[in-house]
């Protein structure tokens, strides 16, 4: 699994895959799938349950829980921040990508925020360079400004979730550091 984190396996045969074989072009599973295996989640959940106490399940066991129940009653609430965690990064990574669209989507009405801010910028850049290859005065258009609320516009949404997920973040993060 390790060796996938370090090497994928390439745009083209991913774009081949997603939209010849499974044919997911211009839908929005062609934007969740691809980001939606992550190795690094799945190491950081197996170092999370490898810290819960063994005693807890062997309890359970000993009173007669079968393994889903210890999994759904015992296991699954104490990882909550692990869970929140990896929902936190996984929300991030959804809301800042803006590559999958730019392969996988044709139709405008499905483009997310972030390919369309993307796409404003380039525009807009563009439209500079031709304006000033033209030898007109521009003047003192305010592409930083632009860029400063486009930026704003991205980060809101993500300024309101992420103060419910802190608490669960730090713990999250924490998982498998060195105890004192």
């Amino acid at each position: 699994m390790f060796f996938t984190m370090l090497f994928g396996g390439g745009m083209v045969p991913s774009y081949i895959l997603f939209t010849q074989v499974l044919g997911l072009k211009n839908t929005y599973l062609a934007l969740i799938l691809p980001l939606l295996g992550n190795v690094w989640f799945i190491f950081l959940m197996r170092t999370f349950f490898q810290q819960l106490p063994a005693s807890i399940i062997e309890s359970a066991t000993i009173d007669g829980a079968s393994e889903m129940r210890i999994y759904a009653n015992i296991i699954v609430p104490l990882s909550t921040p692990a869970i929140a965690t990896i929902g936190l990064l996984q929300l991030l990574n959804y809301w800042n990508s803006w590559f999958q669209a730019m392969l996988y989507i044709d139709d405008a009405r499905l483009y997310p925020l972030q390919y369309l801010l993307q796409n404003m910028l380039q525009n807009m850049q563009e439209t500079l360079r031709s304006i000033e290859k033209t030898g007109m005065p521009i003047g003192n258009i305010p592409m930083e400004t632009v860029r400063m609320a486009m930026a704003i516009i991205a980060i809101g949404p993500i300024l309101l979730i992420f103060p419910f997920f802190q608490k669960y973040f730090v713990k999250g993060l924490t998982v498998g550091s060195v105890k004192g």
